[in-house]
């Protein structure tokens, strides 16, 4: 209960200061500045605004981060903050271009297309290039790329939003998601964790004036094929390979023996040399969707893992990832976006190597920061897409059985136009989601967003022994 009450209290606090932080800039001047025209190659008539530009972080060392906000076709609908993870890649490159986003990165480079399951039908998508050095992000002391890490993402993350607020205060009183993929799990929970803890000395600095803002506003997280705990995705990841024919009965044992309890993002030299064996046992996969053809050969791939993510280049690489690194390198596309301002003097890329290979700190468990969100009554909902050999259906269910919680419907089948399109179990605070034939990015560009009604429903959403409110358009819930 003390638990509880505490963590209550400090994500009370952390709306609060949200809603009421000044900003030093005019919000009105900011957000005209940020609007965006139309973008190179843009579909006429997208029935839609958009928004980009910076947000400043931390004055001292010049750091910033980009942001693109995509309004919903429809009035009044949530508003969700995407992350993606790497650690060090763009959620430009990823969610906006090739997940969530409105819009999709002809061949060419150089046009856009429609995308037909675009998020900001049901919600405004806020998608932000964190920390800086990803993406058009960036910082004036160079130092700050080699020494990124969990912990000053969160508490950059937690300033852009203060900030970000401020700059649009008409989403103040918006119910508000947070959602992302992969390592964006440990990151935006660390970022909730952050900003609770953070507004919670602000207030006794009288940062914070008195608000009247609920903790309704903030309705919860999701997020896809998540890295949770070290242990248990090591676990599940290797048994994934073994079972679906990847790596050999040697490799399998030894990797168990090896690598188990080490850590994700700082392996052992033996951890590190029997994932390299399992690396070449597998061959030219696609370990982000195991059953779809690559692109072309994963080597470049593969040639940068560094014993970052042992098994996880950090940047999926389908033919569309190179259309968005044309694309976004347009200078035209970037003073479109107000994007490179400062002359950053090197290319646009989808994921940081150097970010990502210096990353300094990662807890080995988000296990920890997922029973404080369950216990202070936080939604959460993680969903799995099945043919990812990165961080695997396995591997979260692993994860998530050694939360220990009750279970409140078992698990089912749901279903989209009449064929199963995975399975589901809810339990007490946190709703389990398998999508079947969906990858590690491509979970979300398979239609999830009308499997997930992110709009205003969810916020209704409650335990019952029937379909979530939310999914009732598709999900049919257990037969009975």
């Amino acid at each position: 209960m003390e638990q509880r009450t505490r963590i209550l209290l400090l994500l009370s606090l952390f709306i609060g200061f949200v809603i009421a932080a000044p900003d030093s800039a005019p919000a009105a001047e900011s957000r005209v500045v940020d609007r965006i025209g139309e973008l190179p190659g843009q579909p006429l008539n997208v029935g839609f605004s958009q928004y980009s530009g910076y947000v400043t972080v931390n004055r001292v060392a010049g750091r910033a981060l980009f942001y693109w906000l995509v309004e919903s076709t429809v009035e009044g609908k949530p508003l969700v903050l995407w992350l993606n993870g790497g650690p060090g890649c763009s959620s430009v490159a990823y969610g906006a271009a090739e997940e969530v986003g409105p819009f999709r990165v002809g061949a060419d480079g150089n046009s856009l297309m429609m995308n037909p399951y675009s998020w900001n039908k049901l919600a405004n998508m806020l998608f932000l290039e964190s920390p800086a050095g990803v993406g058009f992000s960036y910082s004036n002391t160079s130092s700050d790329l080699y020494t990124a890490g969990d912990q000053r993402t969160a508490e950059d993350a937690y300033t852009f939003l203060v900030n970000w607020f401020e700059r649009f205060p008409e989403y103040k009183h918006r119910d508000f998601y947070i959602a992302g993929e992969s390592y964006a799990d440990r990151l935006l929970l660390h970022a909730l964790q952050v900003t609770m803890f953070l507004s919670c000395l602000k207030s006794y600095s009288g940062r914070i004036r008195e608000s009247k803002i609920l903790l309704s506003d903030f309705k919860g997280f999701m997020v896809g094929n998540a890295v949770t705990d070290d242990y248990h995705d090591y676990v599940g990841t290797f048994e994934y390979w073994w079972t679906h024919g990847l790596i050999s009965d040697a490799t399998y044992h030894n990797l168990r023996l090896t690598c188990n309890y080490q850590s994700s993002e700082h392996p052992s030299d033996e951890c590190q040399k029997a994932l390299d064996v399992a690396d070449a046992e597998q061959g030219n996969i696609d370990p982000y969707s195991i059953f779809t053809r690559p692109c072309n050969s994963t080597a470049s791939l593969r040639r940068n893992l560094r014993g970052h993510y042992p098994w996880m280049s950090r940047a999926y690489d389908p033919c569309t990832e190179r259309h968005s690194k044309v694309y976004f390198n347009h200078p035209e596309v970037q003073k479109a976006l107000h994007a490179n301002v400062t002359g950053i003097p090197y290319s646009w890329e989808t994921c940081s190597d150097i970010v990502g290979n210096y990353w300094a700190d990662s807890p080995r468990s988000m296990l920890p920061i997922y029973q404080e969100l369950i216990a202070s009554g936080i939604r959460i909902w993680v969903f799995s897409g099945d043919t990812d050999a990165v961080v695997p259906v396995t591997a979260t269910r692993y994860s998530i059985d050694a939360l220990k919680l009750p279970t409140v419907i078992n698990w089912y089948p749901w279903y989209d136009s009449g064929k199963v399109g995975g399975w589901s179990q809810v339990y007490k605070g946190l709703t389990f989601v398998t999508v079947t034939g969906a990858g590690h990015e491509r979970l979300w560009s398979l239609g999830v967003a009308q499997v997930v009604t992110v709009n205003s429903e969810v916020s209704s959403l409650t335990l019952t022994p029937s379909a979530p409110k939310g999914f009732r358009s598709i999900v049919k819930g257990p037969k009975d």
